[in-house]
């Protein structure tokens, strides 16, 4: 068995690197002191880096993904919330249709949802505005955190509910005193997948953004379009640990949510 275990951990080990490897070569590219994207690297500087966080046109872009990835991040938890508790304990008709639908801007590609959206906001106004581009990102959000509220509720005690209703407590406060405390972590592992999906969507906001939403995929896409720049690698790397950490606290937070229900 050991020289199969060891075949096994050597493919994952391969499949492994093929999945990072454009990640392992694009960060040390962010750290160039030249201007082109050539290894080996001339040397080693921060200057690109400056010029993200300090050019006019990255700051704007960075605010706007911020604004966009707030907004969106906060309706698509109260939203997926929401319907999670109706879809999990309301015993709803048809609710395997209704959770399919909630979840299909998962399923359908992106590209598809964009137009549609595009196609509903326009006759609205609502293309090239800041409202327009947070409700696109709420759609493509919310399902996340369907899923993971949806997956704390299905362990909830409902015991819970009755003793809370027993003791006289309204549902609006057996929600915020019993149940949020509980589900707590699956609503912000939900809103941190939700903030990750908007911080990284590019599709809608080539459709639906005008000059004001530049958001900083955006702009990293315009500026391969344009005028490559190192400056998009140093972008791409902040993306990269965004995604990173966001990750770490998901899984820190799926480890206290086995700990509350373990006990251990």
């Amino acid at each position: 068995m050991r020289p199969l275990r060891a075949a096994q951990w050597a493919f994952c080990v391969l499949v492994f690197l093929f999945l990072v490897a454009p990640i392992l070569a694009v960060v040390p590219l962010s750290f160039t002191s030249g201007t082109f994207l050539t290894y080996p690297l001339p040397g080693l500087s921060l200057r690109w880096y400056h010029d993200l966080f300090t050019a006019p046109e990255w700051i704007r872009s960075l605010k706007s993904s911020l604004i966009v990835g707030v907004a969106a991040t906060v309706l698509a938890a109260v939203l997926g919330t929401l319907a999670s508790i109706g879809l999990v304990r309301g015993r709803l008709p048809f609710s395997g249709l209704i959770m399919g639908l909630v979840l299909s801007p998962m399923i359908v590609p992106v590209i598809i949802t964009a137009v549609g959206l595009y196609f509903l906001f326009a006759p609205l106004g609502l293309t090239g505005t800041y409202a327009g581009l947070i409700v696109a990102h709420t759609v493509l959000a919310t399902p996340f955190v369907v899923i993971t509220v949806s997956a704390s509720l299905q362990s909830f005690n409902d015991t819970l509910w009755r003793a809370a209703a027993s003791l006289g407590a309204s549902p609006t406060t057996t929600f915020f005193r019993v149940v949020l405390p509980i589900i707590a972590p699956g609503v912000v592992s939900g809103c941190l997948f939700a903030f990750a999906t908007s911080f990284d969507e590019v599709v809608t906001v080539i459709l639906l953004a005008g000059p004001e939403q530049r958001t900083l995929p955006r702009q990293m896409f315009i500026g391969i379009r344009e005028n490559f720049s190192p400056t998009i690698t140093a972008a791409a790397t902040f993306m990269i640990v965004v995604s990173c950490l966001t990750f770490w606290v998901v899984e820190l937070l799926r480890r206290r949510s086995e700990r509350l229900r373990t006990g251990r």
